[in-house]
């Protein structure tokens, strides 16, 4: 029964085993929206950097009896189709409309090596090839580094412009009203950076939702689903599990792709399955592939190498900042300029964190008069404790919380062994406690200034949720993940409101 309409009949075995009917009408103006609009304007993003990048190389290298810049020029659009190609099999054109959190940090080494290639393969050997002069090693060298940070850059901007889009926005129909539905629907809201608009939920035997989800009604019941999609130009279709049958549900996303929708499934286990998971198959069958939960003595001393090198030279980078930050703290108000707080480390040990005073002195003798304040108090669920627009902060402090200023000071609990620039989140000894079973094998590496928790949500993201997602992120550990977070980090910062 529809909760939105208590007096509505649930739909009968019959109703729901019913062959689907497809409406008679033309989807082509549907079939690609998205993606048209992103290919297109990445395609000009790529020619705008490949142009830029040999404009600031003829003005940086001087190269009198090397090719002419016309003739550069010339090799850059003659091999541009090239490029295109290239780029398409490489999966740079396509991931944005199929992946709603892909952004240009997911393919930087995808574009490096599409430069190199293009740079050292596709130019000079159109040049070498056709005999227009000697090439400039040094002139190919400054070219290279500046198509690869230009393209980038470009990439980027093309993405943000593109995302403001109102045709790269894909109006969205969850099937099933659940638990899993309900956590998808509230993550889409809380991001709308994924550009999907979320219209309502399909189920045939929906729950209750919770007050955050509440304008959103139940739309019909499965059978209904391709009507829907055609009444609400559904551009997208998540199934995240229903009652009804697993025959049933797998004809409806067959002839959903007549619908020429996009179609999303929820995987079974998923709170265990990482998107850095491989697929692989047994003939034809598809497996998703789970490793142990095991850091090998290698990859730790990587891991550690890289908090050292980069907590080190960021340090001696932002020193001036610091001073000054200390400064401001300690002219804004009376107390010490660092907070220092036991947090849980790796192994169940204790450490004392560095952060900048954010607070007054008497933050914690007033903490349980704020109790009711705590953002997760609506929920039952008091495990974080967390106030928006918390009166016990400063005015400097605000300033500081807002850009995340205060955890600089955590680069020193990095040099000395008790962090990571990136892991799980630090946990105060009281939240910790709360953490139990599986959930301790998120201390298996050190805690992290940044994470998935930091990028996905930070205080939004309830506890055992953060609680997955640092399981999530100890289980599948790489180098290359702990670059793309914190590359993540700094957009993340300018997408937090400004209350936060």
């Amino acid at each position: 029964m529809d909760l939105l309409h208590p007096d509505a009949a649930s739909p009968t075995d019959a109703e729901l085993s019913a062959p689907l009917a497809l409406p008679s009408t033309d989807f082509d103006h549907r079939l690609g929206r998205r993606g048209w609009l992103m290919r297109r304007m990445l395609v000009l993003a790529d020619a705008f950097g490949m142009v830029a990048g040999l404009a600031l190389t003829e003005l940086i290298v001087r190269d009198k009896g090397g090719i002419s810049p016309t003739a550069e020029v010339a090799v850059v659009v003659a091999a541009f189709p090239l490029w295109v190609v290239a780029a398409r099999l490489s999966g740079l054109y396509n991931s944005d409309e199929e992946r709603a959190d892909h952004s240009t940090v997911d393919e930087i080494v995808k574009v490096f090596n599409l430069v190199t290639f293009g740079v050292w393969v596709i130019f000079y050997g159109t040049v070498w090839l056709t005999g227009l002069s000697h090439t400039n090693e040094r002139k190919l060298a400054t070219f290279w580094l500046l198509a690869i940070l230009l393209v980038t850059i470009s990439r980027a901007a093309a993405r943000a412009a593109t995302r403001r889009l109102a045709g790269y926005v894909q109006r969205t129909i969850i099937v099933g009203a659940g638990n899993v539905g309900q956590l998808i629907g509230r993550k889409m809201l809380q991001h709308p950076e994924y550009g999907m608009q979320l219209i309502g939920f399909v189920d045939a035997a929906p729950r209750e939702r919770r007050g955050d989800l509440s304008a959103l009604t139940v739309l019909g019941v499965p059978n209904d689903l391709p009507a829907l999609v055609v009444e609400h130009d559904v551009d997208r279709v998540i199934f995240a599990f229903t009652s009804d049958s697993h025959e049933w549900v797998l004809e409806l996303a067959r002839e959903l792709a007549k619908l020429k929708v996009q179609v999303d499934i929820v995987p079974r286990l998923f709170e265990i399955v990482s998107p850095s998971m491989t697929i692989h198959s047994i003939e034809g069958l598809p497996l998703i592939s789970v490793p142990p939960v095991y850091l090998s003595r290698s990859s730790r001393i990587l891991k550690r190498a890289t908090d050292v090198a980069l907590s080190l030279a960021a340090l001696l980078a932002i020193t001036p900042s610091l001073l000054v930050i200390a400064l401001s703290i300690k002219l804004d108000s009376r107390g010490p300029v660092f907070f220092r707080q036991p947090r849980m480390g790796r192994g169940d040990r204790p450490f004392r964190i560095f952060k900048f005073r954010t607070m007054t002195t008497d933050a914690d003798t007033r903490k349980g008069s704020l109790a009711a304040l705590n953002k997760h108090h609506a929920s039952g669920d008091t495990r974080m404790f967390k106030i928006p627009d918390d009166p016990r902060v400063t005015r400097i402090g605000k300033m500081l919380r807002r850009w995340s200023l205060d955890e600089l000071p955590q680069l020193l609990n990095v040099l000395r062994g008790e962090m990571s620039l990136v892991g799980p989140r630090p946990l105060v000894l009281d939240e910790d406690d709360h953490v139990v079973d599986w959930g301790r094998r998120r201390l298996d590496l050190k805690p992290g200034i940044t994470g998935l928790w930091q990028v996905l949500g930070r205080d939004d993201i309830p506890f055992e949720e953060m609680v997955k997602l640092d399981y999530l992120y100890v289980s599948t550990w790489s180098l290359g993940q702990d670059v793309k977070l914190m590359a993540k980090t700094i957009p993340s910062v300018f997408r937090r409101p400004s209350g936060v």
